[in-house]
C-alpha cells in the first residue's frame, strides 16, 4: 500500500484557490504554472481518491473535502511561518516575536503604555501588532495567527486562556462649549438631537449602542464612523457631533483637544479589558509574562 503524504505544497494551493477562485490567480501568486498547479493536486486527489475542486464556470469551488483540507491549511500554515520565522529569530541571537491582535480602537491606546515596559524587560523579544479592529481574535488564536489578544469581549473557550488588566468607565465626549458641557450625566434622549461619532465597529459590540441607546429605543440624529482617534476628538471640538470613550483616553486627551467626559446615565457604563492567549503558551515565557504578568 502506497502511503500518501499531504504536503506543504498542498495546503498553499488549497490556501490559495480558496482565496482567489482561479487557477491563474493562484498560480501567480505561489509562482507556479497553471500546469503545475493542477497537476499537484490532481495527483493528490488520485491518492486519497476523493475531489478537492469542482468547476463553477470560470472560478473552482472547493468541494467538502476540499473544505475540510482548507481548514487544516489555516491552522498550519500560519503556525509553521510562526516556526519558520521564529527559528530565523534563534538564528539571530533572538528569542522570538510576540504577536498581538487588537479588536478595539481603545484597546490599541492601552497597549501603547504597556509595549514600551514589555520591550525594556524583553529585550531579545521583538513585538508585531496587528490592528485589524474587526477581526476575531479568538479565530486568529486557534489558528496561531497571533499570541495574544487584547478585547473587551472576551469569549471563553477551552484551551483559552484570559485575564482581566483593565477596568474603565465609558464616557460621552462633548466640545467644552457644547450644550451638554455642564452636564455631571446624561440621558438617552440627550443623543437623539446629536450626531455621534463612533469607530468602525458593528454597532452591537458598541457599549453605547447596546446598553445605552437601544434599551431605550432611542437612535442618534446621525451615526457616523471614524477611524482615527484625533480626528475625531477634533470634530467633537468644533462642535460636529459627540463619541464615546472609555475615562483613561477621556484623561489623556482631554486638555489638549478642548473636550470634556459625562457619565452615560446615573450609574455609568463600565467594562473591562481582557488578555487573551492559548493556556499551552503560558509555558512560553515572554509570552506568559505579557499575557499572564
Amino acid at each position: 500500500m502506497i502511503r500518501m503524504m499531504i504536503e506543504r505544497a498542498h495546503l498553499s494551493i488549497i490556501s490559495a484557490l480558496a482565496r482567489h477562485g482561479t487557477l491563474t490567480r493562484a498560480a501567480e501568486e505561489l509562482f507556479l504554472t497553471q500546469s503545475a498547479l493542477s497537476h499537484t493536486i490532481r495527483k493528490l486527489e488520485e491518492e486519497v481518491g476523493v475531489a478537492l475542486w469542482k468547476r463553477r464556470g470560470r472560478r473552482l469551488e472547493l468541494t467538502q473535502a476540499g473544505r475540510y483540507l482548507l481548514k487544516v491549511a489555516d491552522g498550519v500554515l500560519p503556525l509553521l511561518e510562526q516556526t519558520e520565522h521564529t527559528l530565523a529569530e534563534y538564528g539571530r541571537g533572538r528569542r522570538g516575536t510576540l504577536r498581538i491582535g487588537m479588536e478595539c480602537h481603545p484597546c490599541y491606546e492601552w497597549l501603547l503604555d504597556r509595549v514600551a515596559e514589555y520591550l525594556r524587560m524583553w529585550p531579545d523579544v521583538d513585538i508585531d501588532v496587528t490592528q485589524r479592529f474587526q477581526f476575531n481574535g479568538v479565530e486568529a488564536l486557534e489558528n496561531n495567527r497571533i499570541d495574544v489578544t487584547v478585547t473587551p469581549d472576551p469569549v471563553f473557550r477551552e484551551g483559552l486562556h484570559y485575564r482581566s488588566v483593565l477596568n474603565f468607565e465609558l464616557l460621552l465626549v462633548v466640545g467644552n462649549h457644547h450644550r451638554l458641557a455642564s452636564r455631571s450625566t446624561v440621558t438617552p434622549d440627550d443623543l437623539a438631537s446629536e450626531l455621534l461619532f463612533t469607530y468602525p465597529v458593528a454597532r452591537e459590540r458598541l457599549d453605547v449602542f447596546a446598553r445605552f441607546l437601544l434599551p431605550a429605543s432611542i437612535e442618534p440624529a446621525g451615526h457616523r464612523e471614524v477611524e482615527a482617534t484625533e480626528i475625531m476628538l477634533q470634530l467633537v471640538a468644533a462642535g460636529r457631533g459627540v463619541t464615546t470613550l472609555p475615562a483613561y483616553m477621556v484623561d489623556k486627551y482631554s486638555a489638549a483637544h478642548n473636550v470634556v467626559g459625562i457619565r452615560l446615565g446615573e450609574e455609568g457604563i463600565f467594562n473591562t479589558l481582557y488578555l487573551g492567549c492559548r493556556e499551552e503558551d503560558l509555558e512560553v515565557d515572554y509570552i506568559a509574562a505579557f499575557a499572564d504578568g
